[in-house]
């Protein structure tokens, strides 16, 4: 199976493509204030480098934040409007979800949620135990989405969860692009404020 996988989510912008869990290629580069000019053609260049013409992948995979308002929007509707031309599914699955990929036992995933205050989500295997803001950390082991950009590809790691999902058979329950924020844009608080 073809994946395509994109996070537009973080500082760092990530393409990956995997065929059948091997490797094909990933992209990692410094997306803040330009994602949207960067992300399709670092597609394009993946699938380019790579003889690989875009109906060929079997699905997309996307996350879906926590991380910039912005990024999470362009990555979504990028991978969403692929999905949609060429008739295959989407696995969007939450930031913290793919980068938690493959640890082993329980782990934390912490990033900073701006205000002094930490986006905790907190993983036993695969499975989410928790999602919170919080001020402080209180796990043995803990991930931090900084350090993580430095030495990962977050889209590498959804890639090879998404792949996962589809193959136990549970890719209806990642169908969902409904952006995770930390919290609502100011717009929207002011938006709630007024009409309360």
């Amino acid at each position: 199976m073809l994946v395509l996988s994109a996070d537009t989510s973080l500082p760092i912008l990530s393409v990956a493509l995997i065929d059948d869990g091997s490797l094909i290629g990933a992209v990692a580069m410094e997306g803040k204030g330009s994602r949207n000019e960067k992300l399709l053609p670092a597609i394009d260049w993946l699938l380019a480098e790579n003889a690989i013409d875009r109906a060929r992948i079997d699905l997309f995979a996307v996350t879906r934040g926590p991380g910039s308002f912005t990024g999470v929007r362009i990555g979504l509707a990028t991978i969403q409007g692929l999905a949609l031309a060429l008739g295959r599914p989407v696995c969007a699955m939450s930031t913290h979800e793919a980068i938690a990929w493959g640890e082993e036992g329980r782990v934390a995933i912490v990033d900073d949620a701006g205000r002094g205050e930490l986006y905790v989500s907190v993983f036993d295997g695969a499975e989410v135990v928790a999602p919170h803001l919080a001020s402080s950390v209180n796990e043995p082991r803990v991930i931090r989405v900084a350090d993580f950009l430095q030495r990962d590809n977050v889209a590498l790691r959804c890639a090879r969860r998404a792949l996962e999902i589809e193959r136990r058979g549970e890719g209806e329950r990642y169908r969902d692009v409904t952006p995770i924020y930390v919290r609502l844009a100011e717009a929207d608080v002011k938006l709630r404020q007024k009409n309360a």
